[in-house]
């Protein structure tokens, strides 16, 4: 995109596929990049600067998320009305939330017209991982935040298509509602993950190409990412939500106390990871290939490696199983123990 006056770069996910680094790294290198006439939109709210695109994200499509409509209402308004101003200044803007990705057809609609409205040339910007590690990743950031399912019923309901997220993790869905609004399939940029073990300096520099930004004006890496946690953490983190019940949950009395078991006890351990369970294989790869079938014949820009979103073989013979629990999950335990201490000390 070499043209990079007047134009929207509109990053609307997906969930679990790197949204954390490159937003906390755009936000990072806002003033790096407003030197270059370029617009990461942000607020001056208490629950930090990325809270402008997400709360636009959240009254756009609709979904509260709990938080009610005092909290959305009116947001999207205000990031057009922000983005608008920035654009008849001739410079570009990238805004990026996953919680877009939720947006259905009206929605969609909604957005290409208000942002076209400014005057702006919209692009849009889809990340996408391997099915295999956003299924796994997103069982593991349920578990942080108070959930109990298991994951042998959570690849079921992903399987018979009652898990709300795959939708989110559907290609041709989601990218196909977005040509079709913007009518042109070209100005939207499937952006692939690399694979595990793969140069994780691709998905920013392959971000970047697209959104047609120098990567010397935004030298500053990124300060926050996910907290991953392994196998046996995640076995003692399902068993500890189930007794905390509702309590662990978002909103509850000791969701900020799990937070910080996980933070502090948990994460980054250098444990097994958890694998997609091998019986599910076939259908994700079925779905997999249904869906780079799609973006083939789509028109829509590719950058990177379509081969890249095809999920690793999982050896049956030496896959764990994580509802079982085993030893190692008393390690984990042991030190979610000491971090609440240490917690409750300060």
């Amino acid at each position: 995109m070499s043209d990079r006056a007047g134009r929207v770069v509109l990053h609307v996910g997906a969930p679990k596929s790197g949204t954390t680094y490159l937003q906390s790294r755009l936000h990072r290198n806002a003033a790096s990049l407003a030197a270059h006439g370029v617009l990461v939109p942000r607020a001056d709210a208490a629950d930090g600067p990325a809270s402008l695109a997400f709360r636009a994200a959240l009254d756009l499509t609709g979904v509260r998320l709990g938080r009610g409509r005092g909290y959305t209402d009116g947001w999207w308004d205000r990031l057009v009305a922000v983005v608008g101003d920035h654009v008849a200044t001739g410079g570009p803007a990238v805004v990026s939330d996953e919680a877009f990705v939720r947006a259905d057809a009206a929605a969609v609609a909604r957005a290409v017209a208000d942002l076209r409205g400014t005057g702006a040339t919209l692009d849009v910007v889809y990340t996408a991982r391997d099915l295999a590690r956003q299924l796994v990743s997103g069982w593991l950031e349920g578990l942080k935040h108070g959930g109990t399912r298991t994951f042998g019923a959570y690849l079921q309901a992903a399987r018979d298509g009652e898990l709300g997220a795959v939708r989110a993790y559907d290609v041709a869905a989601v990218l196909g509602r977005w040509a079709e609004a913007l009518g042109d399939p070209g100005r939207v940029h499937l952006v692939t993950v690399p694979p595990e073990g793969g140069d994780r300096t691709l998905l920013w520099t392959r971000f970047l190409g697209v959104a047609g930004l120098d990567p010397a004006w935004a030298p500053v890496e990124a300060a926050r990412s996910n907290d991953a946690v392994g196998l046996p953490e995640a076995q003692f983190l399902r068993v500890l939500n189930e007794r905390l019940g509702a309590a662990a949950s978002r909103g509850g009395r000791l969701h900020a106390v799990v937070q910080d078991v996980v933070r502090e006890g948990l994460a980054e351990r250098g444990s097994p990871r958890v694998r997609l369970d091998p019986r599910h294989a076939g259908w994700v790869e079925e779905r997999t290939s249904d869906w780079l079938a799609w973006a083939r014949g789509s028109g829509v820009d590719v950058a990177g490696d379509l081969d890249d979103l095809r999920p690793a073989p999982v050896d049956p013979a030496t896959w764990e199983d994580p509802d079982r629990t085993v030893p190692a999950a008393l390690d984990a335990a042991d030190a979610a123990l000491a971090a609440v201490r240490a917690a409750r000390r300060r």
